[in-house]
């Protein structure tokens, strides 16, 4: 494919119209001179000089002047020239307090002798007639229209500045953007293709990417691609910057997920105002990202975290029955008493340090807990992630809370209880709802609790025969309890595996 002459051509005039803009910005408060009138000559004739190219027709393909070179303004060269001097005649009145100002005139007088060359080689004035030439520039015949006149942006500061990356293949381009975004307020990182910008990327957060269609290494379009299929990245938004008016190319970039495009040399004001709006899109985002990872957190602290998950990807929690689940309740003896007379945040406190040490033991034992009641603490074995045997877990977890209990605080004996069996579990209620097990099971795991002795572990016979291999025990005998009648009722001292005379083995 041909090199693009428009695209060639629009390269230079944005140094002379962005450098020329932003010098003029820079001074704007000072005294009207021969300097501010310079350069709005330099811009006036630049904005000439972009019509013209806009305007720039390629020669027929058939017929008289069929494969000519594309016909040029002759006003161009001696416009042109005059850019050149007015660069070299106004490095000798920049003013002092500029310290980049003699180097933007040199940008826009280099930009001038490009222009010249580019339309020397690659084109014909008006009233030239010249013979038919081989291998000259493309002119692009597709345009995008409707865009603003080039104008003096305001230079005014970002109301939110934004961590941006400008990719651009020429470094004057990177550097009169860098340059203009930077006061704006915004934090600027460059790159000079799309491989260089993916590596940035993937080193440093940035809010918003301005990015060039017509690269080496890696172009707009294949950077884009990457982008969009990239899992971190793929939200970024990018705005497209091109000298390039090639319809086709441009909706490729917006297909292939770009915000926006700006055409160069780019209105500064509508520059800022796209920035603006994208940066405020991208932050609208952000704080619904920031939402939902709050929402996601709350549901794990309320619910468990495989339900969580369940009602995160299909809005609701199936009820489930599971046939072998160790219900383990606790109590703390004389807690009641003990809060009498103590303020509020001082019950708290000792509280909170319980419930985190049970819910950390808990943890340890592969129980999830299923809520607190006062200074009642309710876990279960084998709900939600099989155990080979619930009720050992459960009683290991039991034990060691008995052990915990009396290091802690006030020195506190806990009672436990323990039951084996079938539950049933689900969410339920619709205001503050909670993820709740219920059945006999539950029922009878409290009565376990109830009627164990301050300091112990205690369960019924049915559970006993699940664990009796693993731990020491004494039965309490027939003991009656509410609803349930009579039962027989083992206390649990320890694992058989530690001797008796370890202080640590009992509560």
């Amino acid at each position: 494919m041909k090199p693009k002459l428009k695209h060639e051509l629009r390269t230079p005039l944005n140094h002379i119209l962005g450098y020329s803009e932003m010098l003029l910005e820079e001074t704007r408060s000072a005294e009207i001179g021969p300097w501010h009138r310079g350069l709005e000559r330099v811009h006036a004739i630049g904005q000439i000089l972009q019509r013209g190219v806009d305007d720039l027709a390629p020669p027929p393909t058939a017929g008289p002047g069929a494969g000519r070179l594309p016909r040029t303004p002759p006003e161009w060269p001696g416009l042109v020239e005059e850019i050149r001097a007015l660069a070299e005649q106004m490095a000798a009145l920049a003013p002092p307090d500029l310290p980049d100002a003699r180097a933007d005139l040199a940008r826009i007088r280099d930009a001038a002798e490009n222009f010249a060359r580019l339309i020397a080689a690659f084109t014909i004035t008006a009233t030239a007639d010249l013979p038919p030439a081989a291998g000259h520039l493309e002119v692009e015949t597709e345009e995008i229209t409707g865009e603003a006149d080039s104008a003096v942006g305001t230079g005014a500061p970002a109301t939110e500045p934004g961590r941006l990356l400008v990719v651009d293949d020429d470094e004057g381009n990177r550097q009169m953007l860098e340059r203009r975004l930077r006061r704006l307020g915004h934090d600027v990182l460059c790159a000079a293709d799309g491989r260089e910008a993916l590596e940035l990327l993937r080193r440093t957060p940035r809010d918003l990417v301005l990015l060039d269609i017509q690269m080496p290494v890696l172009d707009g379009e294949e950077t884009l691609q990457i982008l969009r299929a990239d899992q971190e990245l793929r939200r970024l938004p990018v705005i497209v910057l091109s000298a390039s008016r090639d319809l086709s190319r441009v909706v490729r970039c917006i297909e292939l997920g770009a915000e926006d495009y700006l055409p160069k040399p780019f209105n500064p004001v509508l520059l800022q105002a796209r920035i603006n709006a994208c940066l405020g899109k991208k932050r609208l985002q952000d704080r619904e990202a920031e939402h939902l990872r709050r929402i996601e957190e709350l549901l794990h602290v309320i619910l468990p975290k495989d339900v969580a998950r369940e009602l995160q990807a299909t809005r609701k929690v199936q009820p489930r029955a599971v046939p072998e689940v160790a219900v383990l309740f606790t109590d703390l003896a004389g807690f009641t008493q003990w809060c009498a007379g103590r303020s509020a945040i001082e019950v708290h406190c000792e509280l909170q340090g319980l419930v985190e040490t049970f819910e950390e033991i808990a943890l340890r034992h592969g129980l999830e807990k299923i809520k607190t009641i006062g200074d009642s603490f309710m876990a279960v074995a084998g709900l939600l992630a099989p155990l080979p045997n619930p009720a050992d877990a459960a009683v290991a977890c039991g034990l060691e809370m008995t052990r915990a209990a009396a290091a802690h605080g006030a020195g506190w004996r806990l009672r436990v209880g323990v039951h084996a069996g079938p539950v049933s579990a689900g969410i339920v209620g619709r205001q503050k709802y909670q993820y709740d097990v219920w059945g006999d099971t539950v029922n009878t795991a409290a009565r376990m609790e109830q009627a164990a002795t301050p300091g112990s572990v205690c369960v019924d016979a049915s559970t006993w025969v699940r664990i009796a291999a693993h731990y020491a025990g004494e039965s309490l005998g027939v003991v009656l309890l509410k609803g349930k009648g009579e039962r027989q009722i083992y206390r649990i001292d320890r694992p058989r595996n530690v001797r008796a005379a370890d202080p640590s083995a009992t509560a």
